[in-house]
This record gives structure tokens, sequence and C-alpha cells, in this order.
């Protein structure tokens, strides 16, 4: 006698909410309440917010430069929202990382982020002007 296979499933309601991957420069937008924090806010609404797992890094790396121009409060505010921030960390093949920072003259940290893009055949949010011209062009190939 057979086994019958059951799989329940949610509604699609209930799905998964859209993929996008964001670099520091947008998260340090919101979570330390820089001029364009409401654009950021609203491009991330209703989307799933991946990064790769030097985010941590480079959020406290950004945190130290503006508690060194007297941002304490907002800072304290900011590293306080970021733990509590839900995302979704991603470990990045090296080798491809590599290839994507030579291939499209981005630093190791950028080509990160480009390189979950691609992975994940998602968007990416930043303010970086090279990072963004370096994944409209990968990711208009995919």
């Amino acid at each position: 006698m057979t086994r019958q296979l059951f799989v329940a499933e949610p509604p699609k309601t209930y799905n998964k909410l859209p993929p996008i991957v964001v670099d520091c420069s947008l998260l340090a937008a919101i979570l330390f309440d820089e001029p364009s924090r409401d654009e950021a806010v609203e491009v991330l609404s209703g989307k799933s917010l991946h990064v790769p797992n030097l985010i941590d890094h480079e959020i406290v790396s950004v945190a130290v430069k503006k508690t060194e121009a007297n941002d304490g409060e907002v800072v304290a505010r900011g590293l306080n929202s970021f733990r509590k921030l839900k995302l979704d960390r991603h470990i990045i093949d090296h080798e491809s990382q590599f290839e994507l920072a030579i291939n499209q003259k981005l630093s190791a940290y950028d080509a990160a982020y480009l390189h979950l893009a691609v992975v994940l055949n998602a968007p990416l949010a930043t303010y970086d002007r090279v990072l963004a011209s370096a994944a409209r062009k990968v990711l208009a190939q995919r």
C-alpha cells in the first residue's frame, strides 16, 4: 500500500514578501535619521530585506563616524533600531564577490551586495551611484 503525501499551504497572501537587497547607505539613512529617511522607508515598504553578513560591521562603521560628528543620541537610537530590524543575512560566495569587484570596479563590500542581488534575482537599493550603475548593468543581463 502506498502512502499519500499531503502538503498544507498557507494562503497566497501569507507567502513571503518580495525580496530586496539593501546596502548600508540605505539602512543608515533610515537608522540614523538622515534627510532621505522617508524615501528609503517607502522603497522598503512591503518587502523582505536581504543583506550580506558584513552589514553589522558596516553599520558600526557609520555609527562610529556619526559619533565623531557629535550625533550620539541619534547613533544610540539607530543602533537600537538596527538590533530590532528584520534582516535576512546571507553568506556571500567570495569567488563570485571577487569577480564582481574586479569586473565592475567595485569595492569588495559593494560587490557583496551586488552578488546577493544576482543570487536572489532581486532589486538592489542603494544611495551609492557607483554601485547602482554596476547593479543596473549586471542585473539587466539576467
